[in-house]
């Protein structure tokens, strides 16, 4: 994995605006209506040709497929594995609880398409029969790099989806518990996990859980019984992870990518110790929103591992505001002081602009423009640290 060596590389975590064509479909298939495959994939490639295109001319330096033939950063494993179906029954998170007016007005916009609430449940043995899905997501990734007229970038990642916010997201309706189920996830994702940096990617892997779920599936429960919960789901993963080298993943967390209240958080200096326990080599936190940024500066006191780099969140997904460069380079420097290396901090995005196809808040033209922006403003940052002129 790269390191930040001789100036602030850029990246973001994974997700980007899908055109409306091909998220119609992807809707489509996710609702069991009928779709033409072939047109999909047809579209997809399209679809990816010009994400990395435009990730490139953005600055990008550590880029990806932007997902575009997924219908969510989590759901698309119903597609590849089997054991799913019915129908799953999660609680509303306690934003929705406890801010009717507001869910109220979200709902009203029409940002949401999926119910994602609804989605199916695990109610038999989950299994990978192959490795298909992934493996066609692949081949088009390389079909789209081949297509950059030699334009490259310094690395690429490609994500996939947490044991642990899976067994949340998609409700066990068959193991004996939570914890069995969240073991049998963690085993099957591994054949993906392989396969991703066998390929010579990146992994991320995104673990919302570590967030959301303190006021989600754990919402009930008091705080040392949500982190021994998340300490469960970190040992399950890192078996998951058993055999590639923890350089060859980063571990994105986060609180949610909407533009809700957040007051129910769980901080992020409560989790940082769980976090520190994911046998990765980069970490991907969420440091530009209204409600965290400040929490930055818990790496003063609490050091990240030698091993590990911090990609931090500087461009908000939840909005339209471009952020200004040079805001950029100040949270860009901040980090740098309270991790203590410039080195090992990367400039990223706080979440995906697309984590649920249908699902975007931030348009399509601003997106474009607020990585831009983090490119620049990394440019800022670099010249101040390394003593350019």
């Amino acid at each position: 994995m790269k390191r930040s060596t001789d100036r602030i590389l850029t990246t973001h975590m994974g997700s980007l605006p899908r055109p409306d064509l091909l998220a119609d479909l992807l809707v489509a298939e996710a609702e069991g209506k009928p779709v033409d495959a072939a047109r999909i994939a047809s579209l997809t490639d399209e679809a990816m040709d010009l994400i990395v295109r435009r990730q490139l001319e953005c600055g990008i330096d550590v880029g990806n497929d932007g997902e575009m033939p997924r219908s969510t950063f989590f759901g698309y494993i119903i597609g590849r594995m089997s054991g799913f179906g019915g129908q799953s029954k999660r609680r509303p998170i306690l934003d929705m609880q406890q801010f009717p007016k507001w869910w109220q007005n979200y709902q009203a916009r029409g940002v949401r398409r999926l119910n994602v609430y609804g989605f199916p449940a695990a109610i038999g043995p989950v299994r990978y029969e192959g490795t298909d899905g992934v493996k066609a997501e692949l081949e088009a990734f390389a079909r789209a790099l081949s297509h950059q007229g030699g334009r490259r970038f310094t690395e690429t990642f490609v994500t996939a989806v947490s044991p642990g916010f899976a067994a949340c997201s998609l409700e066990n309706q068959h193991y004996d518990s939570h914890e069995a189920y969240v073991f049998a996830l963690a085993r099957e994702l591994a054949h993906e996990y392989r396969f991703i940096v066998e390929a010579g990617h990146i992994l991320q892997i995104d673990s919302p859980d570590l967030g959301i779920e303190r006021a989600g599936y754990f919402q009930d429960e008091p705080l040392p019984k949500f982190l021994a919960a998340m300490e469960m789901h970190v040992a399950a993963l890192n078996e998951a992870l058993s055999g590639i080298p923890p350089e060859r993943v980063r571990f994105h967390a986060c609180w949610g990518n909407r533009d809700s209240p957040h007051v129910n958080d769980v901080p992020a200096p409560d989790v940082l110790p769980v976090c520190f326990q994911v046998k990765a080599g980069a970490l991907c936190l969420p440091f530009a929103n209204a409600r965290h940024s400040h929490e930055i500066d818990a790496f003063k006191a609490q050091k990240l591992p030698d091993r590990m780099s911090l990609v931090c969140g500087v461009i908000e997904t939840t909005h339209n505001y471009v952020e200004h460069p040079e805001v950029i380079a100040e949270r860009l420097e901040r980090a740098v002081r309270a991790v203590g290396d410039r080195e090992r901090v990367m400039a990223g995005t706080d979440c995906g602009f697309g984590t649920i196809v249908g699902d975007t808040q931030v348009s399509e033209d601003v997106v474009w423009a607020k990585l831009a922006a983090m490119r620049d403003g990394a440019a800022i940052a670099s010249k101040r640290l390394w003593g350019m002129r």
